[in-house]
């Protein structure tokens, strides 16, 4: 398996609300993580998102890009906490050791309703 693979299955997991299954299978011990609303250790974020998959059950997680280079992965996606939400355009980077995640950062922002941009986030 591709680490684009991994990541895309990683985060899958995680927006369906199987984040013990997703860490269990993809995430390398001493995992850190640079979301700034949580502590950075995996415990921590894993039972986030797994609190924000029982908040949000029919949350919507497209992704568009995946790119890699060396032990990086940076996973560009749309997500809706619910179907008709407009949402928002999400960047992890994900950091590899092998094949297990051992690093996250995750960047989003609102997707506005009227945009000056033609060509729009995606």
């Amino acid at each position: 398996m591709t680490k684009k693979e991994i990541a895309k299955n990683f985060l899958k997991l995680a927006a369906k609300g199987h984040s013990h299954e997703g860490f269990r299978l993809y995430v390398g011990k001493n995992f850190k993580h640079h979301n700034q609303h949580f502590k950075g250790d995996a415990e921590t974020l894993m039972l986030a998102m797994e609190e924000s998959a029982r908040t949000n059950p029919n949350k919507v997680f497209k992704i568009h890009h995946i790119l890699e280079d060396g032990n990086l992965v940076a996973v560009h996606s749309h997500l809706k906490q619910t179907p008709t939400d407009i949402g928002f355009a999400v960047v992890h980077i994900l950091k590899f050791e092998s094949d297990k995640i051992i690093e996250l950062w995750d960047l989003g922002q609102p997707i506005p309703k009227e945009t000056i941009n033609e060509n729009g986030m995606f």
